[in-house]
Parts: structure tokens; sequence; C-alpha cells
């Protein structure tokens, strides 16, 4: 088969952005912090609502740590703030007749679109995931209503790849283009991706073989490192994952080395107590909450929704930028304990290495002033040898100390929340 690209080697989309020293960065947040804050005040205008409700004005916000005095916008608060003040809620900077798209999220929530080249600064996210010049790409993300489609569109345009909008489903369609052209990379989510080589392999393509996949740029959906591995070596397609919504653009993406994800170097990104705003501990779980320098829709510090956890750790790849572990799941999912935050999700993980556990359930109760954490599990293997290992995995994934208790199978029913909380506050 004839590949397109011959050199993939590593390197910066933008190297005076994404390696920036520790105060050069800080110098450059400060300043485009107070360029945005200024430019939503004047056009914008429901952040001044928000400062004058908050007892803030624009100069107490000079910091990126500043930022933390203003309570967060959460995004189940656009829908009716844009049905207060129609189309967007007083939160757009230029008059809708200046926008290049508007779509329409679940909600419904409208998501502008301003106009110019690489608008949701994808680009960079794709060129460490590899993507050169001459790539020939399927973009398997919708291109109607949300921005997905069109995002990732746009960032492989501007690295000179050819794009085939696929949009999602017809897979036997998929695999037919994905052959006769010759594609070498992949835009959509890790699931489908899997589905659409199963299929292939179903139709008696062998894709080592067959096909010339490379590359594959996956969002929207969970990435287990299980499923990398097989994309890996079973198809040979190099997968790596970004962290996008359509009210921000890209968040934060995986550099070659696919130790966390990189905060995208153009936002202020905070990790936050879902309940108050405030700021958490590094290496405690809380909501994404960013602060974009997008003149068409500025927001300040808005509160996705999504939980992760925030490394401030070099990365070995240059890039000076923290690292998000991953996204664990929605805040609304998560359950406060000891002060800590828990999610399910954070248990799943754990789970994954020990598959002699076929069901679990975290139960949380209050002995005496302090809370109690039992881990019920019902095991196929020696109860033994994984009470152990659960007791030593859970603490370090939670750390919280948690006991762990067997038992007999069935006792758990099939539907059973993965964390319940018995506390009570008389």
């Amino acid at each position: 088969m004839v590949r397109g690209v011959t050199d993939r080697s590593p390197g910066y989309y933008d190297p005076a952005l994404e390696t920036m020293t520790p105060e050069s960065r800080r110098q450059f947040l400060r300043a485009r912090l107070k360029e945005t804050l200024q430019h939503a005040a004047e056009r914008a205008p429901h952040l001044t609502t928000r400062l004058q409700a908050a007892g803030l004005t624009i100069d107490q916000l000079a910091e990126p740590d500043d930022l933390f005095r203003l309570p967060p916008l959460r995004k189940r608060e656009l829908p009716s703030l844009q049905k207060q003040v129609p189309p967007f809620g007083d939160l757009v900077a230029v008059p809708p007749s200046a926008l290049q798209r508007i779509f329409i999220s679940p909600g419904p929530i409208y998501d502008p679109e301003g106009a110019g080249p690489n608008y949701w600064r994808m680009a960079r996210a794709m060129f460490a995931a590899g993507f050169r010049r001459g790539d020939i790409v399927l973009n398997t993300f919708a291109y109607h209503l949300t921005p997905a489609g069109s995002m990732c569109d746009e960032g492989l345009a501007a690295l000179g790849c050819v794009v085939i909008p696929m949009g999602g489903g017809n897979t036997e369609t998929q695999v037919q283009v994905l052959r006769d052209v010759q594609a070498t990379g992949y835009v959509g989510t890790p699931s489908f991706l899997h589905t659409i080589l199963q299929r292939a392999e179903e139709a008696g393509i062998t894709p080592l073989r067959d096909l010339t996949l490379e590359l594959a740029f996956v969002s929207g959906g969970m990435l287990p490192e299980s499923l990398r591995t097989v994309m890996h070596q079973g198809y040979g397609v190099s997968v790596t994952q970004a962290y996008a919504t359509a009210d921000l653009g890209l968040i934060a993406y995986e550099c070659p080395l696919r130790s966390g994800m990189h905060v995208a170097e153009d936002l202020i990104l905070q990790i936050a107590d879902p309940e108050t705003g405030q700021p958490v501990p590094d290496g405690m779980a809380g909501e994404v909450v960013v602060t974009t320098f997008n003149r068409v829709y500025p927001l300040i510090r808005f509160g996705t929704g999504d939980l992760s956890v925030l490394d401030p750790a070099p990365c070995g790849c240059g890039r000076s930028t923290p690292r998000l572990t991953r996204i664990l799941g929605r805040a609304d999912d998560v359950t406060k304990i000891r002060g800590m935050f828990v999610h399910p999700s954070q248990l799943d993980a754990v789970m994954v290495e020990v598959p002699d556990v076929t069901r679990y359930q975290l139960v949380v109760r209050r002995a005496g002033f302090e809370d109690d954490l039992v881990l019920r599990i019902e095991t196929a293997g020696s109860p033994g040898d994984v009470v152990a290992r659960l007791e030593s995995r859970v603490r370090e994934a939670i750390k919280l100390r948690t006991r762990v208790e067997v038992v007999p199978q069935g006792t758990l029913p099939q539907d059973a929340k993965k964390i319940l909380d018995e506390r009570t506050w008389d």
C-alpha cells in the first residue's frame, strides 16, 4: 500500500507557545486574562452582571488565582440564560451576523463559532497526534447540530490534511471508503473506531495488510488503555485522545508520550471543588473550570461539569503545561467523603485490574463522627488475595482507607449503585 506521509517525527505545532518557561507562561496568562476581561466587560454584558453580583471589578481579577473569587458559570445555566436573553444570554461579544456558524447542543444550548481558520484551536492537538500534510483522514464526528465534525475538520485543514467528512454510522461504507481511498487517519470516538475495524475483519479484510490506517485522534468517549493496546498491537493504529467541548473548543490533548492530556496553552484551567468552586489540592479530583481567551465567546470561569485530576509534574515531551490525568465523569455523580471527591469511574479503573471481581459496591456510613467506607465485592477468585490487593489499590486510587468485604455471589443487585451513601446527619 502507498502511504502518503513518511515523516511523523515528533515536534511542536507552535514551539514558542507549547514550551514556554513557567515565568513566561505566568506573564502570558496574566496579560491575556486582563485583555479578555476588559473585552468581555465591554462587549458581553453578562460578565458585568456576574461581577456585580460577586462584588468584584475586573481590576480585582489580575492573576489567574484571583478568578477563584468569582463563582463559576455552570454549563447547566446556559439554557435558562439564553432563554432570558436570546440567543446567547449576553455571553457572546459579537453580533450573531458576525458568526460563521451556530450549533445546537442538547438543552437546547446555542454554541457560536466565530470566523477564521482553526477557530477551535484543534490543529496543535492533531499535530501532537502525528497528523501531517498529505494524510487522508476519515472524520466520523457529526457535522450537523453539534460542532465536533467541523472543529476537527478545521484543525485537519490547518495541517494540510485531506478530510473525508463521513459523519457517524454507515459502518460498511466507512470500511469501504477507508480501503478505497487508502486513508491514513481516523477522527471520531474510540468505540466507533473499534467497530469499524471489527466490521472490516468480518468482511474478510485484514487491517494490517489491506488498510493503510496509521493514526486515530479520538474524543467524546472513554479510552481504556486496554483498547489503545488492542488498536496498536492488533491493527497497527496509534491512538491519541483529546478533550474538547462545544463551548470551549480544545481544552487538553495528549502528547506522543501519552502520560495525560496537556492543558491547552491559550486558556486557564483550574480544578475546583464542585460544591464551592474553590481550589482543590494537586492530585485531588475536582471539576474542570476553564477561562478561555476567545474574543467571540469569552467564557470566564466556566464550569464544564466534568471531573478530572491535574498533574503539575514536568513532562518529558518538553511541553510545559500541566496535564489532566483523564476525565473521570460528571461532577453530578460524585460523592464527597472525608473532604475527597470520589467518582464511580475511579473504582471502575481499579476493578479492571482485578478481573476476579464480578460486582462491587462502595458503602459509605457514619461511625461516630467519622465516615466509614466498606467496599462490598463478589468474587470468583480467592478472597484473601483479592481483598489484600483491593485494599491497597482502592486507597491509592481514592486516597481513602477502605475495608473490603467479600459477599456471596448474587448478594449485590445487578443495578446496584456503585457508591451507596447511607450517611445520616442527625
